[in-house]
């Protein structure tokens, strides 16, 4: 079977090395153009990119999606797989493939369609999400659905280790419904519009962490944007404003500390804790602007000073 995958970030990296691993080695790989990451503005190629080259496979990176229309007529696929590309294919490439276009989506659609449904599930603090594999259409995450299955969102689930468990359940998921589809034996179901959500497109101050929140949904945002945008406040050190992303917490009650939104002090557990509307966030793990990540000690012992002062 020919197949062409489509994708670009971590998630399709690992599905696309899963489907190589099981026989299923796509003779295309079509993904984002390299971006410049870091301070050094680095060019760098995307994981699904690397992964392709690992197991040379050709790539395609196309500025404008309908560029890849020729090379993907000269194939002739019998199947494209689209995983986390952030492009809706126009119906002039849908239409290639003799098994159509299936787009593997880390949400139970229809809910949570769109870019960042994982981020979005933490962030509410639902107890389960999963994966759905549908028929791709010129709308985003709308297509008829051939197979879903849920997982549970762990207490100290973050994006990062989420998004690793829902990719290989996805890989799982594929190896199930390629033979059968191919075969015949799923017959699609059209999702409810009723019951549609949409994601949006995270972007860096998304992490900006707002301290009149309750407790409980700030250490929501800590899991669920790290590691990237990732979470962070603004500290007052001296007569510089010093940007920190906190990358681990856990809330903590400590009633019998009083202290202002914002204001920063010690657990009786010697933690650092930051007062919230509701309750305190306390942090284990945080990462100074221009800095290595470190323990909340290590920080505290190089500013003693940080009690009782406040995050903006």
């Amino acid at each position: 079977m020919k197949i062409v995958f489509i994708g670009t970030s971590e998630f399709s990296a690992i599905i696309l090395e899963g489907l190589i691993k099981n026989n299923l080695k796509p003779v295309l790989v079509v993904t984002a153009p390299d971006k410049p990451v870091g301070r050094k503005q680095k060019l760098t190629p995307p994981p699904a990119k690397i992964t392709a080259q690992k197991y040379n496979i050709s790539v395609l990176q196309p500025k404008a999606v309908l560029n890849i229309n020729n090379q993907v007529l000269s194939i002739k696929p019998d199947l494209i797989i689209v995983a986390s590309y952030g492009k809706i294919l126009p119906r002039e490439i849908l239409d290639i493939p003799k098994y159509s276009c299936l787009n593997v989506h880390p949400s139970l659609l229809p809910k949570y369609r769109g870019p960042s449904p994982i981020q979005t599930a933490i962030l509410n603090g639902d107890k389960e999400t999963g994966v759905t594999i549908i028929l791709m259409d010129e709308l985003i995450d709308h297509g008829a659905i051939l197979v879903k299955e849920k997982i549970k969102i762990l207490a100290k689930e973050n994006n990062e280790t989420l998004h690793k468990k829902l990719a290989q359940l996805a890989v799982k998921l594929l190896l199930k419904t390629i033979p059968d589809w191919v075969k015949g034996k799923i017959k699609p179901e059209v999702q409810d519009e009723s019951k549609a959500t949409f994601t949006k497109v995270l972007t860096r101050e998304n992490g900006k962490i707002d301290w009149e929140k309750p407790a409980k949904e700030i250490e929501r945002q800590v899991r669920a944007f790290y590691p990237w945008p990732g979470a962070f406040a603004f500290w007052q050190k001296g007569d510089k404003l010093l940007r920190i992303k906190i990358l681990k917490a856990k809330t903590a009650e400590t009633k019998d500390i009083k202290a202002m939104v914002g204001q920063i002090v010690l657990s009786p557990s010697q933690k650092i804790a930051v007062k919230c509307k509701e309750g305190f966030l306390e942090i284990w793990e945080l990462q100074p602007e221009g800095k290595s990540p470190m323990t909340a000690e290590d920080f505290l012992r190089g500013n003693p000073q940080l009690a009782r002062s406040f995050f903006e």
